[in-house]
This record gives C-alpha cells, structure tokens and sequence, in this order.
C-alpha cells in the first residue's frame, strides 16, 4: 500500500488497512513557519545502512544487530537553516509500508552552544518539539522490519517547522549526573552498526538502547564517559548503535520514550530481569537474559575500562552535560593520563570522534607545540593538541 501518511513510531493498524492519517494541526500561536521536501532525487544521505535509488529509500539488509528477528536502518539528512528560528517539526510521508514494519522520522536542531539536541521522533498526535529555538533543523529517516521481509519503502517526505512558545518539548533532558548500569561486550566484529559503521577489532563505541542518542557514522555528537564502579579508568566513546534489548529505553531521560513508570537512570531490562517488570520480557517480547543498559565495543571492553568480564559502570551522557567541550582528533584512540604529561599513567582513552565536555584547562607538557592540558574529570587529562575546542574551557 503506497499513500501519504502522517509518520508515527509504528504505522500500523491505519496503514494496514489504508486509511489516511490527516497531519496534526498547527495549533493558533504558531508563528514563522518554514517547510521543505526530502527525495532521493534532491538528497545526499551521509550513509548507506538505507539503499537509495532514483525512486525511494529502502532498507539495505546489512544491519540489524539489535534483534536476531528484525531488522533496522538510519539515513541522516544534511542539516537545513531555515530563515527564522523554529521548536515545532511535522512531517507526512509518502510510503509503502508492510505489516510488522516501521517507518519514522526523527529531527533534531542546534544548540546556542554548537552542539545538537537530541533526536526526537515525530509522532502520529503530535509534532516534535525541540528543547530551544534554532535556525538549524536535521532529519533522520528511520525503517525497521522483520528480517526477510519485505522492506518499507519510502518515496518522499515533507517537513514543516513553526515556532510555538507554548509548546512543551517533546524529550526533557535528565541531570547530568552518572547512573551506575550493567555493561555487556558487544563483539560482532564484521557487524554493521545502526549508524553504519562497520565494526572492526578491538573497536570503540558503546550502543544504548534508544536511538535518541544515537550518533551520526564518523561523528561523536553523542558521546557518553563510561568508567569502572571505582572510577580508576574511564573511556569517552561515541554512541553508534542500538541496544542492547529495547530501541526506546531511553532511561537517562527524565520524560522517557518508553516505560515512563520506571525510575530515571533504571534501563527497563534491568527491571525486567531483576524485578520482573513487563514480565520479565524486552519491547520486542523476549526474555530479558541480563540486565544490561549498554554494550561496549571490544576496545573500548577491554582498552579503555580494562574489563574482564560483563560489569557495572558509571555512565555519563556528555551531551545531557552544559559547559565547554571539544571533539577528538586522534585516533584510533587517545591516551587519557594522570596528570597533565605523556609520562604519566594511562587511566582512561577517549575514541576519535569523542565528543568531551572539559571541566578545565592547564598548563603541562609540551606536545606538538602545544602545552594545553583539557580535563575531562578528576584526574584525567589529555593533550589539547589532539582536541578541536568547540566551546572553550577556563583554567583550572
């Protein structure tokens, strides 16, 4: 069935049976409007997870980590600067969509400090609103269906945005502080993630289950600091897939996506496994066999924490985090130290792409011509030479 539908999280019943979903009224404070349209014709995706031909956007089959039963896809669009500053986003698509699929749209916009909000989808009652006003607006199209199945299929999509000064964002941030969660090894070396990296030994990443923070392919715009229950070593890594267990757990939030009864910071298969909450099953049905709220790539298991076996770990979401912050640009990794020298122990590694929040800069070692230390956290530190500062620190 092809036909212009509204997008929604799971366009299901409506769509199984052909009817039109009218796209949600403005509401009457709504003001400085600005639309666009999405084709294959006029795009230019930054990945490939999303098999795009001169007609539509499928999905490829090459990834899908998540769920040995289902299957899913993230394209992100290149970033539109509309004319007035917008917080509301619509949007009605034009697809062919099989039972048991999934078709979305998630947008996010420009923070006054350069860094991006949260993605948030936009839902069939109502549309995304973003934490603050921006001029700058990207959307994510997002498919998702059982493996083997036919895949949806997505021909165009139309995007609305207006300013409404009463309208309440649609994902509240949490507190900035860590919450202490059962990391598991990813593994899946050969693997394509839900951006569409491909995973390679010893990789550094981290997947979380809600795609809310899930980081552009070669980006670390979301980025969490991940350290051992003693603190002795911590790893900064770029969120670059799904997982594991649910796709809309995201229990860092304060305003969930999804089990909105659970305390913030208890990922919903640790309920489950522990206490019995949902029956003891994930999203998708299954029974919850850990209670995992994050996977770590092998490097970032083994390299950054030094970990042994599955463990707990004191997780931080940089991007929930105010205050200046830079990206990584070393790579494959980047020595994080016990003091501001190349001669002081290795307690930690931040990945390349790493997004960091900096508490503060210091004068130490001289390297590459730069004497600039950046700490991340109490007795972390890195060479600013390997750092581009997006928003600058004050001295320690």
């Amino acid at each position: 069935m092809r036909g212009r539908q509204l997008l929604t999280a799971a366009l299901s019943a409506a769509l199984a049976t052909g009817t039109t979903i009218a796209l949600a009224a403005a509401p009457s404070q709504a003001a400085q409007p600005g639309s666009w349209s999405l084709t294959p014709a006029n795009s230019d995706p930054d990945n490939r997870t999303i098999v795009e031909t001169a007609d539509s956007w499928s999905l490829s089959g090459r990834l899908g980590r998540q769920s040995a039963e289902r299957t899913t896809g993230t394209l992100t669009f290149p970033a539109k600067t509309l004319d007035s500053a917008v917080n509301r986003i619509s949007a009605q698509v034009e697809a062919s969509i099989p039972e048991g699929s999934e078709v979305a749209v998630d947008v996010r916009g420009k923070r006054p400090d350069g860094t991006w909000s949260e993605w948030t989808e936009i839902r069939p009652d109502a549309p995304a609103v973003l934490p603050n006003r921006t001029t700058t607006i990207q959307p994510r199209l997002v498919l998702s269906g059982p493996r083997g199945a036919s895949s949806p299929t997505v021909d165009s999509i139309e995007l609305s945005a207006s300013y409404d000064a009463s309208a309440k964002p649609t994902a509240q941030l949490g507190p900035a502080d860590g919450y202490r969660v059962f990391a598991t090894r990813e593994g899946l070396v050969g693997g394509t993630t839900a951006n569409g990296h491909v995973i390679v030994e010893r990789d550094h990443f981290v997947a979380l289950p809600s795609r809310r923070g899930l980081a552009d392919n070669n980006s670390g715009n979301y980025t969490v600091q991940v350290c051992t229950e003693d603190g002795a070593r911590c790893e900064w890594a770029p969120v670059w897939d799904v997982g594991p267990w649910n796709t809309k757990d995201d229990y860092w939030n304060a305003d969930r996506e999804m089990w909105q009864d659970l305390p913030q910071g208890t990922p919903e298969a640790q309920a489950a496994y522990q206490d019995g909450y949902n029956g003891g099953k994930d999203e998708f049905g299954r029974a919850v066999a850990n209670p995992a709220g994050i996977d770590l790539a092998d490097g970032t298991f083994w390299d950054g924490l030094g970990l042994q076996d599955n463990s707990w770990v004191i997780v931080t979401y940089e991007w929930t985090v105010g205050g200046p912050w830079g990206t990584v640009t070393a790579g494959p990794v980047l020595n994080v130290r016990s003091e501001p020298s190349t001669g002081a122990p290795v307690v930690g590694l931040a990945a390349r792409h790493a997004q960091v929040r900096i508490e503060c800069a210091v004068t130490g070692e001289v390297v590459e011509g730069n004497d600039q230390w950046l700490r991340l956290n109490s007795g972390k530190y890195v060479s600013a030479a390997y750092v581009q500062i997006g928003e600058a620190p004050p001295a320690c």
